[in-house]
């Protein structure tokens, strides 16, 4: 695959350093062996139905579409076909010390781009690694175009840091609004390689939007996302996925938290043709804490693949997660987790939770928690289930007047409504249950349609 080689991975703009972390990064990727569904990691997915010589990197950007959402945000990074097209900021923002902008050229970049990302190297996120846009400075906080965003709070030791974004601050600095990061897919067999580093530096607090959307025609976007919290430090992180029907999406979330530092993930799900999204989280630190959260709803043919680590390194450490989602018409949707403790992860608390309601009897589940624990000082549990609606609940909402429509909607929006309130970023709570409504009304008018 020639789009794909170690020469087009050499032939990318960008500063010295970068360009060989590219080659390097090709030349793993032309080592790989490809994912098959006999690996346990890619068993029940989609990954045989995959030619990635049906793709071609993305071509130059174009504007952002509108955003149907509205959100009172520190800072606003834009980005089509995995390049920036503008960046936004409030006084506010600017006042505190904080940029957003891309940035290259520094010492410390080199260090911080993939600093966590190395540590759950797979054959997607070297793909990442060896095909992630070119960095343009741009010149003042206004805005511009490039290919490497930052967001940072700067200290006096520190130099600018080349990475997609960047929240780095001294001990006790929050930001009270979101940065928000939006991306778009364009064009047809179109290949892109979002990349999103987030350092929450010690004591520092932040949120982070990371949007993501697609056209309708046949793209691929594989998102390598790093969450590196330091000690004390905060971190929520929602990630919403609304892509095109035709899309594969490929993405990786890879988190690493340290003393004392709290860390959380959310992601909501409901585009996509077969969407996956591997979450890791590694608590190195002594009393880290980390909360796990998805929502997702499929319809029609969708896939909708998920895999998650709660890695507990250090002792006293915490995590929770709670995965919940709906499937209807042939759509399908796969989880498996893993909590693994290591021998010196004494004092670990660790929970695992995945649930499912399915709404039609073509609709597939497939739940696979699992445990490794290595020290005998825990308190671990896992749990799935798989269903349809309860018939009671819905006889108990028909019997007071309420349709049969309108009974199941209800009943679905209280199921996920239990995830949906744990999720940072609460202004995007009602777009999410906008985006669950318009799910359901799809399918009541596809049953409608076949009565």
């Amino acid at each position: 695959m020639t789009e794909f080689s170690i020469d087009a991975a050499r032939a990318l703009a960008g500063p010295s350093w970068l360009v060989d972390r590219r080659v390097s990064a090709a030349e793993d990727f032309a080592a790989a062996v490809p994912p098959d569904v006999a690996d346990e990691q890619w068993r029940y997915s989609a990954i045989r139905e995959f030619d990635l010589a049906q793709f071609v990197p993305s071509p130059e950007s174009c504007a952002a579409p509108a955003l149907d959402f509205e959100l009172d945000a520190s800072a606003v990074v834009r980005t089509v076909n995995g390049r920036i097209v503008s960046v936004e900021s409030t006084a506010e923002f600017s006042a505190a010390g904080a940029y957003a902008g891309p940035l290259t050229g520094s010492e410390q970049g080199p260090d911080l781009l993939g600093a966590v990302g190395s540590e759950a190297a797979g054959y997607f996120t070297i793909l990442n690694d060896a095909f992630v846009a070119d960095p343009v400075p741009i010149r003042g906080p206004g805005g511009g175009v490039g290919g490497e965003a930052a967001v940072y709070f700067p200290t006096r030791t520190d130099a600018l840091v080349a990475a997609r974004v960047v929240i780095r601050g001294p001990r006790g600095v929050v930001l009270h609004k979101p940065i928000v990061v939006t991306h778009h897919l364009s064009g047809s067999g179109a290949a892109a390689f979002p990349r999103l580093v987030v350092d929450v530096g010690a004591d520092a607090q932040a949120e982070v939007h990371d949007h993501h959307t697609s056209d309708s025609g046949a793209l691929l976007v594989c998102p390598l996302t790093e969450l590196d919290v330091s000690p004390a430090g905060r971190l929520g992180y929602l990630n919403v996925q609304q892509l095109g029907s035709r899309t594969w999406q490929f993405a990786s979330q890879l988190g690493r938290a340290g003393r004392d530092a709290r860390l959380t993930v959310a992601t909501a799900a409901f585009g996509g043709g077969y969407a996956r999204t591997r979450s890791d989280v590694r608590l190195v630190g002594r009393g880290a804490d980390c909360d796990l959260s998805a929502l997702y709803f499929g319809d029609r043919r969708q896939g909708l693949d998920f895999r998650t680590y709660q890695d507990h390194v250090a002792a006293d450490t915490t995590s929770n997660l709670l995965y919940k989602g709906v499937v209807s018409d042939e759509s399908r949707s796969i989880y498996t987790g893993l909590i693994r403790v290591r021998p010196d992860a004494r004092g670990t608390n660790a929970f695992q939770t995945n649930r499912n309601l399915k709404l039609g009897e073509d609709a597939w589940v497939e739940s696979v928690p699992n445990l490794e624990i290595e020290n005998n000082d825990v308190r671990c549990s896992h749990a799935s289930a798989v269903g349809p609606v309860d018939a009671e609940q819905r006889f108990y909402l028909e019997s007071r007047g309420v349709t049969t429509g309108e009974a199941e909607r209800l009943i679905v929006a209280g199921f996920l409504s239990e995830v949906l309130e744990t999720m940072p970023v609460k202004a995007m709570h009602g777009p999410l249950r906008s985006a669950i409504d318009a799910k359901l009304s799809r399918q009541r008018r596809s049953e409608e349609a076949a009565s």
